[in-house]
């Protein structure tokens, strides 16, 4: 049977079974299993549990749980609630202060946990209640909340980082590094969009009366020592090369019970829940990689790495339409996929393409993140707009929370094309890492 048929039935009943409603890791794991037994016998399925194996014993996936567990405990410990009043006291008086802010501090959580959620609900249960009794326009409050959630895929540590450099052999620490710089430029955007929109159009973010002493404000700059000894903490030790992200992961989660500890905040309670939410998170994590990487060594199997050289060699257009086609296609699953289901749909397919292409993987990576994090925010089933709904107060519909991330999308995409046409924007901090 030649290969194009097959790439088709391959990924036709995969979509099927998506749209039937079956679990991303059965969907990918059971078409795997049955066109290996259908195209090479029932020898072949014992290849299958010795790669599931394989794939769940691998040291770097070590740091997926590890980052999870300490994501799960920071977000009870305090310290976005410190940070907020922090940032109320230092930012308050300014037009849209209280929403630069906001996404301030998601880009410290994001460099704290690398999951989207934890950020957008507890920013979204502490700020966007300050935000709307302020008087704030409910469209400028809830984008910011969500926007600002999104960075915590992107700012490192990630766990969609790891599962991308865990798919393409590409190297964890050079992958959070890469996306230092991105993050940091993504979040300038909005902070940039909320201070002139606000100067513009100050009613979307009145200045708060209340003003506090100066003594008041530098006691509240003590919310920012413990997140930022720990975020130099955990990217430190991988820049430098002193750790691997695997061990590295191990120092951010100790870190993240002694700063817990520390705000009064760790009961044995907090420690076993984080436990449980950490098991659910990897397990679903796991299952989905088992099944995706049969699915991937299967399709690779048969050939498609050559067949789509051979497209792509044949193809009169430039490399950079490819790239656009790509990042296209990385949009358009993000409105209605899993990061996790697209980084297995479209690596065994687009990676081989951009290594022939002679683009840097770990460039195309922070691309494919950054297309994540639009995916967050873009209806009609971004995450963060469903955290949203469920968090923010009842008189704010749906339709609402639309309304507000528009700007926020389309300040992605900026940030998007930047750094496609700044490609060291990503790339020139890893080249400079110790050990690199």
């Amino acid at each position: 049977m030649e290969i194009w048929l097959i790439t088709i039935l391959l990924f036709g009943f995969l979509i099927l079974g998506l749209l039937l409603g079956l679990p991303l890791a059965f969907s990918f794991g059971g078409v795997a299993i049955i066109f290996s037994f259908l195209l090479w016998g029932p020898k072949t399925l014992s290849i299958i549990p010795i790669t599931a194996y394989e794939d769940v014993t691998n040291y770097i996936l070590l740091a997926i749980p590890l980052f999870v567990f300490m994501a799960n405990i920071l977000e009870p410990s305090g310290i976005a609630e410190e940070l907020y009043e922090m940032m109320h006291k230092w930012m308050g008086r300014l037009s849209g202060g209280l929403a630069i802010g906001t996404v301030v501090i998601c880009a410290i959580f994001a460099a704290m946990a690398g999951i989207s959620g934890v950020a957008t609900i507890t920013m979204g249960l502490i700020a966007l209640p300050s935000m709307l009794k302020k008087g704030y326009s409910r469209h400028l409050a809830v984008g910011s909340v969500a926007a600002g959630g999104t960075l915590g895929i992107l700012i490192p540590p990630s766990i969609i980082m790891i599962l991308y450099a865990f798919l393409t052999e590409e190297s964890v620490g050079r992958l959070f590094i890469a996306g230092v710089f991105p993050g940091v430029l993504i979040t300038f955007l909005f902070i940039a969009y909320i201070g002139i929109r606000c100067l513009i159009q100050p009613e979307l973010g009145p200045s708060i009366e209340e003003q506090a002493s100066l003594k008041e404000k530098i006691v509240s700059l003590r919310a920012v020592v413990l997140p930022i000894l720990l975020i130099l903490l955990v990217l430190g030790v991988i820049y430098t090369g002193i750790c691997t992200p695997t061990e590295a992961s191990a120092v951010g989660a100790l870190g993240a019970i002694i700063c817990a500890v520390i705000h009064r905040k760790f009961t044995w309670q907090v420690f076993t829940k984080s436990l449980e939410r950490t098991l659910l998170l990897t397990c679903m994590v796991m299952w989905i990689l088992i099944g995706a990487t049969c699915f991937t060594q299967l399709y690779t199997a048969l050939g498609a790495p050559d067949m789509l050289n051979n497209i792509i060699s044949g193809l009169d257009v430039s490399k950079w339409t490819i790239i656009f086609l790509m990042m296209l296609v990385f949009f358009i699953l993000g409105m209605f996929m899993d990061p996790a289901g697209i980084i297995m749909i479209c690596t065994p397919v687009f990676i081989p393409v951009v290594r022939l292409l002679g683009f840097d993987t770990i460039w195309f990576g922070i691309l494919f993140t950054i297309c994540m994090e639009m995916g967050y925010i873009t209806p009609p089933f971004g995450f963060n707009l469903f955290y949203m709904k469920a968090i923010a107060p009842k008189q704010i519909s749906m339709v609402d929370i639309y309304r507000s991330i528009v700007p926020f999308v389309l300040l992605e995409v900026v940030g998007l094309i930047i750094v496609i046409m700044f490609p060291e924007i990503a790339t020139w901090l890893p080249s400079k890492m110790i050990g690199n």
